[in-house]
């Protein structure tokens, strides 16, 4: 046996050495649970209302989904031109409304003159809701509204923005001041606006992880290193696959439910998926069809 062989076998029995001695000194430490996210059966969550089947966003929406039983709402907020905390999607109004031009270049009452209705099809191609009068909401309005059901709040902005930068500490003064800490889950794309916000709330609110922290925590699952991943979220709120990676597994899912972290699947709107998500063990979903979702769920209860 030459040299160069006796180190390298050297080095990786130190390795496998070094990784044995880290599986028994590592101890895997779930995160403490959050009365938000205490469900003990698979939960629905109406994307922006359930914007398949009525007007993102809106109250028409919001009641709709309410009225199947949802469990929630999965929604993203913005800050207005007066810094008001309004229910919006996307940075601009003219894809859902007859208003054309940036969120924040408007205040909150001019928004209000909008007509949240005017965009929405339906199967047949019409505009039910068209000149309705329906309206953009304010965060606060929405949680005044629906007080019984969760609130998944997304932090759209990035915190480099002027409204990324005054959002987190805006919406914990509201959440505190509604008393709704219990209630909602606050996620974000950006995992810096989340700890933002966490400096503010102190893990009294429920967190979701970001881009960042999903892609360590898979690495960390699929590197045989998981039991050195250190959760830094309450909610993992994912899609099926992260680029050619498999998200929508059994084992990847029973890896963080170990770690007390309850994975809800985003983009999942056909009775097929819902049900293999389902019986790989997905705590919940956040879909554009709530209807066939609460079929689904309801379907799997009865059995």
């Amino acid at each position: 046996m030459g040299r160069k062989t006796k180190v390298a076998l050297t080095v990786g029995v130190a390795g496998v050495a070094a990784w044995a001695t880290s599986k028994f000194v590592a101890k895997p430490m779930p995160r403490e649970s959050k009365k938000a996210l205490d469900f003990n059966k698979p939960i629905i969550l109406a994307h922006r209302g359930g914007l398949a089947e009525a007007p993102e966003n809106t109250k028409a929406a919001f009641s709709k989904s309410a009225e199947l039983g949802v469990h929630g709402f999965a929604i993203d907020i913005r800050l207005t031109q007066d810094e008001e905390i309004i229910v919006f999607h996307d940075e601009y109004v003219d894809r859902t409304t007859d208003f054309s031009g940036r969120i924040a270049d408007y205040s909150l009452i001019e928004l209000k003159k909008a007509d949240a209705g005017y965009a929405f099809k339906n199967e047949q191609g019409e505009h039910p809701y068209r000149g309705k009068g329906e309206q953009i909401l304010t965060l606060r309005e929405l949680l005044e509204n629906f007080p019984h059901l969760l609130i998944a709040i997304n932090l759209k902005d990035s915190p480099d923005t002027y409204e990324g930068s005054l959002m987190p500490s805006k919406l914990w003064r509201l959440l505190e001041e509604l008393g709704a800490e219990d209630r909602v889950v606050v996620t974000s794309q950006y995992d810096e606006q989340t700890d933002r916000f966490n400096l503010y709330a102190q893990n009294r609110i429920a967190t979701g992880a970001g881009s960042d922290e999903v892609k360590k925590a898979y690495a960390a699952f699929t590197s045989k290193l998981g039991h050195l991943y250190s959760p830094r979220a309450d909610l993992f709120r994912i899609t099926k696959k992260l680029g050619v990676f498999p998200l929508g597994t059994k084992s990847f899912i029973h890896f963080l439910t170990q770690l007390n972290i309850p994975t809800y699947f985003e983009n999942v709107n056909d009775k097929e998926s819902f049900i293999k998500l389902l019986n790989l063990g997905a705590a919940g979903f956040i879909t554009d069809c709530p209807t066939p979702a609460m079929e689904v769920v309801q379907e799997s209860i009865d059995e």
